[in-house]
């Protein structure tokens, strides 16, 4: 079986960001397929292009069976809400001409946000005459809408548009969190199935001290609150940097925001202006070097603007921090504060709270014993109930009964 996957925001595993696709591909491929990924020039995290010989696509073969189509896309990702939709379109047109010479695929795989490629990939199934299995990792637009960025009345229609379509012509409907289910099926959804964000957990040896990272960055004897994502408009970092200000009088505790995104510039303007001097920011780093940065934290930190709609998420950073067997101080509400309480592997604070994240970090501090049973707890249920090995095997079963052939 030949899997095509037209994904914008794709992640190889040697690059920044989410690389659940990655992973699943490297699954695939074990179990007797190939997949072909056509995703963009530009880092959707950094907004950085890659350095092409060809501007139009690049091919990369990071391994037997997969190969990665970069497609040409408008580069001012984060500059405005406007260059970010000019960035969809035309990534959205050139992976679908890029598409088109793609030979002998048995499925075509889309998946959003954004949503626009989603078109893509129905046209190019249906241009194919192949199945169309759709992923939906967030509820774009409906995120979008609440958050505030998306105010456009005919965006807004055509979005909503789309989204309907799309869920109704999909021949197979992926959702990676329970909190979706309800929202996919009322928008028209038929064959919906759940396949949870999860961890590959050989990528996180517990045995990691972090102690290089901590020396580089001269974090010797800190305690380690550590952010690792995307730094966007919903990801709330100014309660966190809040929560720095409230803690500068104690000097041992630190925090290290690892990532990119839109925000990121603004958020060290602020921590200059509010002179953190217990912050520290670092540029994204590579999700098979994420091991050392994990190891040097004492604490993570998961949190959303207090939204409704962000009630339904699972993300994908909640899942890295278990399986790095660190606590969690989580400040969102909804279906991953269940998995969080249930695994006993951290601690629920109210999203926006940065008093109450403050003192949590103060009680963790002195609480070792605490942080580490927390971390270990983590761990142990993530790998029972999140291996990203036992969740390709969900979405390999899919493509084979979507196609008709045997599963291996």
């Amino acid at each position: 079986m030949h899997i095509l996957l037209i994904h914008q925001a794709f992640a190889a595993l040697n690059e920044p960001g989410g690389t659940r696709h990655h992973e699943i591909a490297k699954y695939l491929v074990k179990h007797g397929h190939s997949v072909t990924i056509i995703t963009s020039s530009v880092s959707y995290l950094t907004g950085k292009t890659k350095i092409n010989s060809n501007p139009w696509v690049s091919k990369e073969r990071p391994e037997p069976g997969i190969t990665i189509l970069r497609a040409f896309t408008y580069s001012a990702l984060h500059r405005s809400f406007f260059h970010r939709i000019l960035s969809f379109f035309s990534f959205m047109f050139s992976s679908f001409i890029i598409g088109l010479g793609v030979k002998n695929v048995s499925a075509v795989w889309g998946t959003s946000p954004p949503i626009f490629q989603g078109w893509t990939a129905w046209l190019l199934a249906c241009l194919k005459r192949v199945p169309f299995l759709f992923e939906v990792r967030d509820l774009w637009p409906a995120f979008a809408i609440a958050v505030g960025i998306l105010k456009s009345k005919i965006l807004i229609w055509l979005s909503l548009w789309l989204e309907a379509f799309l869920y109704k012509h999909a021949d197979e409907l992926v959702v990676n969190s329970p909190g979706f289910i309800e929202h996919v099926t009322r928008r028209g959804a038929k064959n919906v199935s759940l396949i949870e964000n999860g961890v590959d957990l050989t990528m996180f040896d517990l045995e990691q001290s972090g102690n290089e990272f901590r020396k580089k960055h001269h974090l010797e004897n800190k305690f380690v609150v550590l952010y690792a994502g995307a730094h966007g408009i919903s990801n709330d970092l100014e309660v966190v940097l809040s929560s720095a200000k409230i803690t500068l009088d104690d000097p041992a505790i630190v925090y290290i925001f690892v990532g990119d995104g839109k925000e990121k510039s603004n958020l060290i303007q602020q921590a200059e202006q509010k002179h953190l001097t217990n912050v520290c920011f670092i540029p994204p780093v590579p999700k098979n070097e994420m091991n050392e940065v994990f190891g040097a934290a004492d604490v993570c930190v998961a949190i959303l603007k207090p939204i409704e709609m962000y009630k339904t998420t699972y993300p994908n950073k909640v899942f890295d921090y278990m399986a790095a067997g660190k606590p969690v101080l989580l400040l969102i509400d909804g279906v991953i504060r269940e998995v969080i309480e249930k695994a006993d592997a951290g601690i629920f604070i109210e999203p926006g709270n940065a008093s109450a994240l403050a003192a949590q970090i103060k009680i963790l501090k002195d609480n070792s014993d605490k942080t580490n049973l927390m971390g270990r707890l983590g761990r142990e249920y993530v790998d029972l109930h999140f291996n990203r090995e036992k969740l390709a095997q969900k979405i390999n079963t899919i493509f084979c009964q979507m196609t008709r052939i045997d599963e291996k």
